[in-house]
């Protein structure tokens, strides 16, 4: 049966958004992982998740590379009209900070005590969580700095740890790499969609050459994946099957892929904002609470099945005006 607009509005039960976007890659030839990211970082802000909720990651400052012809400028087209890295980006961990270890702590909470705010995925059992990863890989793994890799395996185990400690609702993996699909076929964990720009054995091509920077500009999967996205606004109704048609493999060359499999809604279902916008609900109830004694309301734990019950407490607000006088 259908969802109606207000039941698929609904339907995810997530509360909050989160986005951890990295590039692997340092050297100024690879320009176009850093504009891959910045893209898709550019792309959740303008629908609406906040810099506090985002974990940039990025393996070299293209922006202030001394081979940019164009200083503090990354662009994602040879039209030089879209500067992706813009006025006010927010880079959370940047040259050698970008590491397996890093990614991996960053992903399962992890940290060390004195890790700043800015610098944590502070995400819970109501967050839907896109991961978004560019770089060079291969069949099983995902190269970090040109010096180590991250394996398949070692990524499915961070997302199982993700789910048994309650950091995620739902959760939407992309990886733009080559043999992309590679890292998605050890996943196992609950409420988890994954997609990649290549399939086993294949390449994920760059695109966009320009001779002026002489490198490639961006990859072809996010290059379109971005032209997708600059179609969508807050209150838009594109779904996830529409995603699973960008960049086919007439304009890619590559075949992306896709996982759903592990994932309870169906795609048709899953809007594109429940990833790359921020969270707009209201609820509400027409039951009567008296907010000056203890309420115990059930709430259902999204995609686990069980219902807990939790006790709010109303707290009177601060006395201003009694402090006043007594001043």
């Amino acid at each position: 049966m259908p969802l109606t607009k207000a039941g698929q509005f609904f339907s995810s039960g997530h509360t909050n958004n989160w986005a951890v976007l990295v590039c692997t890659s340092r050297f100024w030839f690879n320009y176009r992982h850093v504009a891959n990211t910045l893209s898709v970082y550019r792309s959740v802000k303008r629908l609406g998740i906040p810099d506090s909720h985002i974990v940039l990651m990025l393996a070299d400052d293209m922006a202030c590379n001394y081979r940019n012809p164009k200083p503090a400028t990354v662009f994602s087209h040879k039209n030089m009209e879209l500067n992706v890295y813009g006025d006010d980006v927010e880079v959370d961990y940047r040259g050698y900070e970008v590491t397996v270890e890093n990614f991996l702590r960053v992903l399962t909470g992890r940290l060390p005590p004195s890790t700043p705010r800015s610098k944590r995925l502070l995400s819970d059992d109501r967050s839907n969580i896109l991961i978004y990863l560019t770089g060079h890989g291969g069949n099983g793994f995902l190269k970090f700095q040109d010096s180590e890799e991250i394996s398949n395996m070692e990524l499915a185990d961070a997302f199982e740890q993700m789910w048994q400690k309650r950091r995620y609702n739902e959760l939407l993996f992309i990886i733009d790499t080559c043999q992309g699909a590679s890292m998605y076929e050890r996943f196992y964990s609950p409420n988890l969609m994954a997609l990649a720009s290549s399939q086993v054995g294949e390449d994920s091509l760059s695109h966009q050459p320009d001779l002026a920077i002489g490198v490639h500009l961006m990859d072809k999967y996010t290059f379109y994946l971005l032209e997708f996205l600059e179609e969508v606004h807050p209150a838009s109704q594109a779904n996830m099957n529409d995603l699973f048609k960008v960049c086919p493999q007439s304009q890619c060359v590559s075949t992306p892929g896709h996982r759903t499999d592990l994932f309870q809604r169906d795609p048709g279902s899953v809007l594109i904002t429940d990833f790359f916008g921020s969270v707009r609900k209201v609820e509400i109830t027409k039951d009567t609470i008296n907010l000056t004694s203890p309420v115990e309301l059930p709430v259902q734990k999204s995609g686990r099945g069980d219902i807990q019950i939790e006790s709010l407490t109303y707290v009177d607000q601060l006395p201003v005006s009694e402090i006043i006088h007594q001043a």
